[in-house]
């Protein structure tokens, strides 16, 4: 037996001093290392999502990020390395180390919520679409009946999944859908009927839902779409969400041309929108779902004003395999916190390349763990 093979043999029970006598050797290795040439390899990250753009769904665009997968193998060993050999730790998938959740501010401090608030003691499990497409997503890919049976299914693996936490079921109903024309009000975006709102209302009421009022501005401004909607959203039990990739009014290109954007302006303006009406109507607080799978969209996000009345939940709205979508939580969510979180998974995209779809027991991993939930 070579003095490297017997060294190797003692790895699972002394791995520091391993990495200690190992290091002459390494050293060595990588004078060699440098004689000949060495090539890397760039892994390409590319979050796609659906490919129709009239119906609201999500473009068929690259998420925008990209980092290298290989580096020469002839690097030292870290302190981390070095410490993490000492106390035997386990290796984490991306969002799920608790160091570096708390090395970026978590767990985040905020406002005391007013009495009635949903968060963090539930989290929320919700079914997203529209029902006059079955390709934005369950909420109206199914038949009512269908779809919230489905909906009810999802909450009960949540609740044996996490015992400790009631789940409160949600549907999040597309109100505003962007547009690939510009239509009668030249914004490319389509408003649904009040008809419509209050029909998906009706099925929350039935399954003791709550319900989400989502907005896709397309060329339109937050400032004058959200305010529309305070008939519906002064009910105590219905929410609001806003997806920046469909907001481009600075910009000019069309809805699925492009990956949209909201600066912590027009979330403040939005969160401050929300907490009048708390106040207005004396409600619980509002939650307030951003999705978000880019860098750039959510700029300024340490300019979020945090309030009693609302909770502002970043959402990770990227879709592709569990790996990417670890990742894109990781960078976007993580990296930047706000206040709670949620995780999006897709009953087809997530699974079209052959990969499972994520289970409550792989989310419960990550750190923080995603309060609310959404299944498009």
């Amino acid at each position: 037996m070579s003095c490297i093979q017997f060294l190797t043999s003692l790895k699972l029970k002394y791995p520091l001093l391993l990495l200690i006598l190992l290091l002459p050797v390494s050293l060595a290795a990588c004078q060699d290392n440098r004689k000949t040439t060495v090539t890397t390899v760039s892994a390409q990250k590319v979050a796609q999502t659906p490919t129709s753009t009239s119906t609201g769904a999500k473009p068929n665009l690259p998420k925008g990020f990209a980092q290298n997968s290989s580096t020469i193998g002839c690097e030292l060993p870290t302190q981390a390395q070095i410490s993490s050999a000492k106390a035997g730790k386990v290796k984490y998938n991306a969002g799920e180390n608790p160091e570096f959740a708390r090395s970026k501010g978590w767990p985040k401090k905020y406002p005391t919520p007013l009495q009635g608030a949903i968060l963090p003691q539930k989290r929320i499990v919700a079914y997203y679409g529209n029902p006059l497409s079955k390709r934005m997503g369950a909420l109206g890919e199914f038949q009512k009946d269908e779809m919230l049976k489905r909906l009810k299914a999802e909450v009960v693996k949540w609740e044996h999944a996490d015992p400790a936490l009631p789940v409160q079921p949600a549907l999040h109903l597309i109100a505003v859908v962007a547009q690939g024309t510009p239509g009668k009000s030249g914004k490319y975006r389509l408003i649904m009927s009040n008809d419509l709102i209050n029909q998906v209302y009706g099925w929350a009421k039935e399954a003791g839902a709550i319900l989400f009022i989502d907005i896709q501005t397309g060329h339109d401004d937050i400032r004058t779409v959200l305010p529309q909607f305070e008939w519906i959203l002064k009910n105590p039990d219905v929410h609001l969400g806003i997806d920046p990739e469909f907001n481009l009014i600075s910009s000019k290109v069309k809805p699925g041309k492009k990956i949209g954007t909201y600066d912590a302006s027009d979330i403040n303006y939005a969160s401050n929108y929300l907490k009048d009406l708390v106040l207005k109507y004396k409600l619980p607080p509002k939650v307030f779902t951003v999705h978000r799978f880019t860098r750039n969209g959510v700029t300024n996000a340490n300019k979020i004003i945090l309030r009693h009345e609302v909770q502002i939940v970043m959402h990770m709205d990227g879709w592709g395999a569990p790996w990417l979508k670890r990742d894109s939580y990781k960078d976007y969510i993580v990296a930047e916190p706000v206040q709670f979180t949620g995780f999006k998974l897709f009953y087809h995209n997530d699974t079209k390349k052959g990969d499972t779809l994520m289970k409550p027991q792989d989310l419960l991993k990550l750190n923080p763990k995603p309060v609310y939930i959404q299944y498009q």
